[in-house]
């Protein structure tokens, strides 16, 4: 199930003009001392916070469950939103390594790009990529019960895109690629056995998993392509129209145990 209730969340909070947004400045501060100001802050009640001048501190917004909108000038470290439940964060630059992983709910929003392993075994919630995103993105994510996690990347992503992939969505857009490009992505899906992978643009058979399957986009999956596209133009603030213009592939995968005999006797 496509689940795109944060948009409501999202929209609620930004027609709030008058709620308080209370800014931190991380300059000098460990990301233990960091992460601890922004949890009382959130016990205090605030649901509007920015943070100025964040320089690689780790494991933002980790901490934080409850439905809080999260501001971050400057580069977070690894683990940005790590287990988060429920948070909106929005980073207006890039964000480091391992963004979203293990999330249950939420948004993560990133004006820039990611790292590697974002997504790594998350369980819910949204991942927007304005731009690029590293290698193995989504590796081992899976749906939990009604939840249905969604990585959407405008640009492009590295090798081993999807790796072991067990549910979930990831839709990656090719806004960076020149006529006549293809996605750089090498080994695409190997071992996925769950969850679908969009991708716009030309790209190479040859470098998908073998236990991928490729296939037309049916009515069904054009209505979650749509959703997507045009809340990844909503956040972003691009025309939708010509990101559902262009060529599209949806990646399957082609068993649930596509490694079945290495351990069966």
């Amino acid at each position: 199930m496509v689940d795109l209730r944060w948009l409501t969340s999202l929209d609620l909070v930004r027609s709030e003009s008058s709620e308080e947004e209370i800014e931190v400045d991380a300059r000098r501060l460990p990301y233990r001392t960091l992460n601890e100001r922004l949890a009382e802050l959130v016990r205090q009640g605030a649901s509007r916070l920015r943070v100025l001048a964040v320089s690689g501190q780790r494991y933002l917004g980790t901490n934080l469950m409850a439905p809080v909108r999260v501001a971050i000038d400057g580069v977070p470290g690894n683990d940005l939103g790590a287990f988060m439940d429920g948070p909106q964060i929005e980073v207006m630059g890039d964000a480091q390594d391992g963004c979203g992983n293990t999330m249950n709910s939420g948004l993560i929003a990133v004006h820039g790009s990611v790292g590697d392993i974002a997504g790594h075994s998350m369980r819910g919630g949204t991942i927007l990529v304005r731009d690029n995103a590293g290698y193995r993105v989504g590796i081992h994510m899976k749906e939990y019960g009604e939840r249905c996690p969604a990585i959407v990347i405008g640009g492009t992503a590295q090798h081993f895109l999807g790796e072991y992939m067990a549910g979930g969505v990831i839709l990656v857009l090719g806004r960076s690629l020149e006529t006549g490009d293809i996605h750089p992505s090498r080994y695409i899906g190997t071992g996925m056995h769950g969850g679908v992978i969009y991708l716009r643009g030309k790209f190479d058979e040859r470098f998908l998993g073998k236990e991928v399957g490729v296939a037309p986009l049916d009515d069904d999956d054009w209505a979650t392509v749509r959703q997507y596209v045009f809340a990844y133009a909503r956040y972003f603030d691009e025309d939708p129209e010509p990101l559902l213009r262009g060529s599209y592939a949806k990646l399957y995968p082609r068993t649930r145990r596509p490694y079945g005999r290495l351990y069966a006797y």
